[in-house]
């Protein structure tokens, strides 16, 4: 009896020593498997943190802008002066004025009148008078349109009082001509008589307007007043400024609108028609647009 109880202690001691190794084993088994998932989770989770470090955010870079010029069209330079405005300054000139060449009307445009009173032995007297219209483009490589406006304007004046043969040049602001003008006057002296020039550069946003005007009193008559030659000349400045006004308000339909331009070429270049040698009493003088490129417009007298 107590072997048999021997017996049966060692088997099932036996039995203990054989579980506890089954056990062992599987929790030896289990324990790769565990280190293998939490070294997989911890370098995805690394992985992922390097790649947000190491991918550079992208920001895109803002497209170059300028502002939009305030006109976008002109009008017809012929018709940027009343009837009675013509029939004042040039009393006997055609019905209708002699027109620039231009390849763009809504960015340059010229008119020129000229008009010879004959008063047979008493002599005669002659006026010319030219308008010429030149509207820039807002351009992101060159600018907006009223600063090279402004450059034009200042380059006009600038001719205006270096004109060849000119003499007693003055010049002074004008008041009340677009959002600035300038009024240059001189005397000039030919075979035919004695000239009076009266030239207004005035600019209204990123247009510029330029009239010349002169008189003379040919085969003994007398001289112009210049003061009243330089009176119409800022008459006439007036009014086509007014006009662009006009013809940019009709496009929007809003007579106080300003109205943005419409999507076109910078203006190149201002031309004025050719007339006779009485309308010449200075040389051709030229300004870029940009102090550059463009031609300004060629004065006659």
């Amino acid at each position: 009896m107590q072997r048999r109880a021997q017996r049966a202690d060692r088997s099932e001691q036996r039995a203990l020593r054989v579980t506890r190794r089954r056990r062992a084993l599987v929790g030896a088994a289990a324990l790769p498997v565990v280190l293998l998932a939490a070294a997989c989770s911890s370098g995805s989770d690394s992985d992922g943190e390097d790649a947000k470090q190491a991918s550079p955010s992208v920001t895109a870079s803002p497209s170059p802008t300028v502002r939009e010029a305030a006109y976008g069209t002109l009008p017809e330079a012929c018709d940027a002066l009343s009837a009675k405005t013509l029939e004042d300054l040039v009393p006997e000139a055609r019905k209708s004025g002699k027109e620039g060449s231009s390849d763009d009307l809504e960015s340059r445009g010229s008119c020129s009148w000229d008009s010879l009173d004959n008063n047979g032995v008493k002599g005669s007297q002659f006026r010319w008078l030219n308008v010429s219209l030149l509207r820039f483009e807002s351009d992101v490589t060159r600018g907006a349109g009223d600063e090279l406006a402004k450059e034009y304007y200042a380059g006009q004046v600038e001719d205006a009082r270096a004109a060849t043969g000119a003499r007693n040049v003055k010049s002074a602001p004008a008041a009340g001509i677009g959002d600035e003008a300038t009024a240059v006057r001189y005397d000039l002296k030919k075979k035919e008589g004695s000239f009076k020039q009266q030239t207004v550069v005035a600019r209204v946003e990123n247009v510029v307007v330029t009239v010349d005007y002169n008189g003379a009193g040919l085969a003994g008559d007398k001289t112009p007043d210049a003061d009243e030659l330089m009176k119409d000349a800022q008459k006439a400045a007036k009014e086509a400024v007014a006009a662009v006004l006009k013809a940019n308000s009709a496009v929007s339909g809003d007579a106080d609108a300003k109205v943005p331009s419409a999507t076109k070429s910078p203006s190149k270049s201002a031309s004025t028609s050719s007339g006779t040698s009485l309308q010449q009493p200075s040389s051709t003088k030229s300004a870029s647009t940009s102090r550059s490129s463009s031609k300004s417009s060629t004065r006659k007298s």
